[in-house]
């Protein structure tokens, strides 16, 4: 007979826990020392902030001081490798109970490390002994599938570590599961400390009325992609990347396949630096695509939410939102992507490009966890929706179009306070859009020296157009997609008639002289 192996060994690893890491350790074992054994407690860390650190020394002084086992589960392949490699660094001999573990040796072991679904096969069949399991830890614990396996473990303690403690699923809040959260560090306070890196955020106003949302409760990949493959959604993100990113290692996150593969064609075919990568790729490609990113200062790697836990990759300076999420999981986890801290690296760019700001607010906002915890469906109800949102966009013409209106002081045209003024005066709505034509025909006027140089502006002027229209259709409550496409081409044919119509008049009032003929 094998003889267990109890002892933890010492640890292989210098890394030196931070202050408020060993402050969280004193807080979990205060609560394991004076709670009842079957006590579930939740900890909240940001991204960045040590959660793994924190819980392999946590299970290395709990072997030291109990006869009793520990198991950590996982919800993903990479991260049960990655976790057993740092229990490893701790000094904590540990067993990865995966679809290929062989268990004959079980009992030579006092820590495993188990993926959800093999753990579930594995307890169902009865093939992995869990008597002697005192402590149970489950990283990533925001993730519902964990709940089914807590029937195995009523005689544990359970701690669950995650760095959003909210359920996606307004059905299973987290607080039925776990009896007490601790709320660690806050990003604010992470980064004052230089723990985390900074984010320099680039807002993009975008209408997403298009998307719909799906039985999870995020938006489906299908509306997703009709949105974001569209040739204007592209060159935006291309457009953003160059203005913001250009150069820096950048990882962009897309809602679907076919997004990410368009995305990699239009940055391919303008001479950057792209790779591809979602989770059908082998294991193979994706250890050599992660390695070039790794290795390449300026490369841009887009992907499929397969990047959003289980990867650290210190050296982006670039995230890009390319996607819109009511997950506000997801959320913290593409941007935390960017926010770990390397050499002089203290900020890093975030684009985005789907009002996830808008929708949750600043990353790094002092979110009251304690209070989203105990209610999470009061916080859930209070998320804003899109028509909302951009209800209180302020459309006005790009930087770049507005260069060519040099003359004018003012480009901006508040439809919906136009709406509001005519309806209050009787007038008939018709008349909003017939003021939004003079105003631009004004400012085309304003900028040019003849009638061809007026409508030769008002090409550019297509996306305020557009953007115009769609205010225009929600004041009236009319917005079918084949009765907004109508009224944007037939505001242009009105607005080049006005043009062709009125040219001499407007140049005499706004000049004082006529124009030469």
């Amino acid at each position: 007979m094998q003889e267990t192996i109890f002892e933890v060994q010492d640890r292989k690893t210098d890394k030196e826990l931070y202050t408020y890491q060993e402050g969280a350790i004193q807080q979990v074992f205060e609560k394991f020392d004076n709670e009842r054994d079957d006590y579930h407690l939740l900890y909240q860390l940001p991204t960045g902030g040590g959660k793994t650190v924190i819980f392999s020394e946590l299970v290395r002084q709990y072997l030291r001081n109990h006869s009793k086992k520990v198991l950590v589960m996982t919800h993903r392949v990479e991260l049960c490798n990655q976790t057993s490699e740092m229990l490893t660094s701790f000094g904590v001999v540990n067993k990865v109970v995966n679809s290929k573990a062989n268990l004959d040796d079980q009992d030579q072991y006092v820590c495993f490390v188990a993926m959800v679904e093999t753990l579930n096969n594995r307890l169902n069949d009865d093939k992995l002994d869990i008597s002697d399991v005192g402590l149970v830890i489950i990283d990533e614990a925001h993730y519902n599938s964990f709940t089914k396996l807590f029937k195995f473990f009523e005689n544990s303690f359970i701690l669950g570590v995650t760095a959003t403690p909210l359920s996606s699923n307004k059905d299973l809040p987290m607080n039925d599961n776990y009896d007490e959260l601790i709320a660690g560090e806050s990003i604010q306070n992470l980064i004052a400390n230089d723990f985390l890196a900074r984010a320099e955020v680039y807002q993009y106003d975008m209408a997403l009325t298009s998307l719909e949302v799906g039985s999870n409760g995020d938006y489906t990949v299908k509306s997703s992609s009709d949105l974001y493959t569209s040739p204007a959604m592209l060159n935006k993100l291309l457009e953003a990347y160059t203005k913001h990113s250009a150069g820096k290692k950048t990882l962009i996150f897309n809602n679907g396949i076919e997004t990410s593969i368009q995305v990699y064609h239009t940055f391919q075919a303008a001479g950057l630096p792209v790779m591809h990568l979602d989770n059908t790729a082998t294991k193979k490609q994706r250890k050599q695509i992660l390695k070039w990113f790794r290795e390449t200062p300026d490369a841009i790697l887009t992907s499929v939410s397969i990047l959003t836990t289980g990867f650290d990759e210190p050296t982006i300076d670039s995230i890009i939102l390319n996607r819109a999420t009511k997950s506000l999981t997801l959320y913290y986890q593409m941007i935390g992507r960017g926010s770990r801290v390397l050499n002089n690296k203290s900020s890093f760019t975030v684009i985005d490009l789907g009002n996830n700001m808008y929708r949750f607010g600043p990353w790094g906002a002092d979110l009251d966890w304690q209070a989203i915890f105990k209610s999470p469906n009061y916080y859930m109800d209070r998320i804003r929706d899109d028509e909302d949102i951009e209800g209180d966009f302020i459309h006005d013409l790009s930087d770049e179009v507005r260069a060519e209106f040099p003359k004018s002081k003012a480009t901006y045209f508040d439809i919906k306070e136009t709406y509001e003024q005519a309806t209050f005066a009787g007038e008939s709505s018709k008349v909003v859009l017939e003021r939004s034509i003079e105003q631009h025909a004004h400012i085309c006027i304003e900028n040019s020296e003849d009638v061809y140089d007026a409508i030769a502006l008002a090409k550019l002027l297509k996306e305020d157009i557009d953007n115009r229209i769609m205010v225009y259709g929600k004041c009236i409550s009319k917005s079918t997609h084949n009765f907004l496409s109508w009224l944007k081409l037939d505001y242009q044919k009105k607005l080049n008639s006005y043009l062709r119509e009125n040219f001499d008049r407007v140049f005499e009032e706004i000049r004082g002289y006529p124009p030469e003929d």
